[in-house]
């Protein structure tokens, strides 16, 4: 793709955005960056942008802008627009970050999608694949924008690029072809911007386009119905169940293709979801060529990412576990099942910006697992209106620290209190781990063994 001289937009100046514009400039392009917040909100990115050449048009998306294009670039936060519906009619290249980078990487890729645990599986991949001896990228949607894999040793021929990629990133992928490609689970998640279920799991499903027989399609055993989404494309490999390649056998999980043997009990990072995480990524780092002993020595250091069943402490007999990662219904029922063996019952603090998905199945595991719930945020009084009634008892908080403070005061000794929003942060906090880092703030300031 040429890019030198080419009118191109970058519509969105999030992290991704901004790696866009960089790249564009680099590259020669005249780039145009169209964002609805203000140059005040945007921050040192606008300021960057400007400084880089940028032209700047921000606070709406003004017809006019989209005129005289070659090239739209898209970042996954922005929702349709009819704008960009608009330019495509008229012939324009509309994509997503993902998709340019991938057409400026000559790696093999290896993404991870799935509604949870995309973070910890990528980066189990990214810590299995660092023996290889080869230049590696960890990034995408955990972190580094994909497009700083473009024109790096990691990104050419000779080198690995291991990316998690969300449902928005993969809308406007056309060409981008996965050599290992992972769906984790799907869901309900994302409801306020997908009108249906069906076309969340098919946005995710997009991860398979392109793939050919040799490349790698990496699916659950025991959701028969994700297979459904792959038409074509890549041969079927299957983690975790009762006839995954790589599953539990007698609380060991085994590699039936290689030496490959673990005990839960040993692996590092903690819950039930967690060992299908450790199933997955193991099989994708074996189909990468990572031999078995270093596949091992990682599942059993690696302690898991900030947020995501994280141990914060323990008071009083009480554990603190911040799961602030949990941003869906799903993901909070993956939590309570994953610690579905302690002694004692769950004081769930959740709460935030409804997503538009049903609350049964957290209030099913609640009132076999929990012992009270403190909620928080806009999502509150919906999430009262649907435990009303149930034997879990109620709390409301304005605050995170009032949260923990009325979830100390629920708990008894052997309970464990756990941060599992099943929401998004925006209505109070900037990210999951801000929200994360107030919860554990609060739970160091009570003292004891936190």
């Amino acid at each position: 793709m040429e890019l030198s001289h080419k009118n191109t937009m970058v519509v969105g100046l999030g992290e991704s955005g901004l790696g866009v514009v960089r790249f564009l400039r680099a590259h020669g392009a005249d780039v145009r960056v169209n964002d609805q917040r203000d140059a005040s909100a945007l921050g040192a990115a606008a300021i960057e942008a400007e400084a880089l050449g940028a032209d700047l048009v921000l606070g709406g998306h003004p017809e006019s802008a989209f005129e005289d294009l070659d090239l739209i670039v898209v970042s996954p936060g922005v929702p349709p627009l009819a704008q960009l519906d608009q330019a495509e009619v008229r012939g324009v290249p509309v994509v997503s970050e993902v998709e340019l980078a991938s057409r400026f990487i000559d790696a093999p890729i290896v993404a991870v999608t799935g509604t949870n645990g995309k973070s910890t599986v990528t980066t189990l991949i990214g810590e299995m694949c660092s023996h290889l001896g080869r230049p590696i990228f960890v990034g995408g949607n955990l972190g580094r924008p994909m497009i700083e894999a473009a024109g790096t040793d990691a990104g050419d021929e000779g080198g690995l690029v291991i990316v998690e990629l969300s449902s928005f990133q993969l809308e406007r992928v056309s060409q981008m072809k996965a050599h290992v490609a992972l769906l984790l689970n799907v869901t309900a998640d994302h409801l306020d911007r997908y009108a249906s279920f069906e076309a969340y799991a098919a946005a995710k499903a997009r991860v398979f386009e392109r793939q050919s027989p040799e490349d790698f399609a990496v699916l659950p055993a025991d959701s028969p119905d994700l297979r459904e989404l792959i038409e074509d494309g890549g041969t079927v490999v299957l983690f975790g169940g009762r006839n995954g390649e790589v599953r539990v056998v007698d609380g060991v999980l085994t590699d039936t293709q290689s030496p490959l043997r673990v005990p839960i009990d040993e692996l590092g990072i903690r819950g039930k979801h967690n060992v299908a995480n450790a199933c997955a990524a193991a099989l994708a780092a074996r189909l990468l060529g990572v031999h078995d002993a270093d596949i091992g020595a990682v599942l059993r250091g690696f302690k898991g990412l900030a947020h995501r069943m994280q141990y914060v402490g323990s008071v009083a007999g009480v554990e603190y576990i911040d799961d602030s990662k949990a941003t869906n219904v799903g993901a909070a029922v993956a939590s309570i099942d994953g610690l579905s063996g302690s002694k004692g019952k769950i004081v769930l603090i959740a709460g935030g910006v409804d997503k538009g998905g049903s609350y049964e199945p957290l209030l099913r595991r609640m009132a076999d697992q929990g012992r009270a719930l403190v909620v928080f945020g806009e999502a509150a009084p919906l999430l009262e209106r649907v435990f009303a009634g149930s034997p879990v008892e109620l709390r409301r908080a304005g605050s995170m620290a009032e949260a923990v403070s009325s979830a100390t005061a629920l708990a008894r000794r052997g309970d464990i209190v756990l941060l599992a929003p099943a929401c998004a942060s925006f209505d109070m906090f900037r990210s999951y781990a801000e929200r994360g880092d107030h919860f554990q703030r609060a739970v160091h300031g009570l003292g004891g063994q936190a």
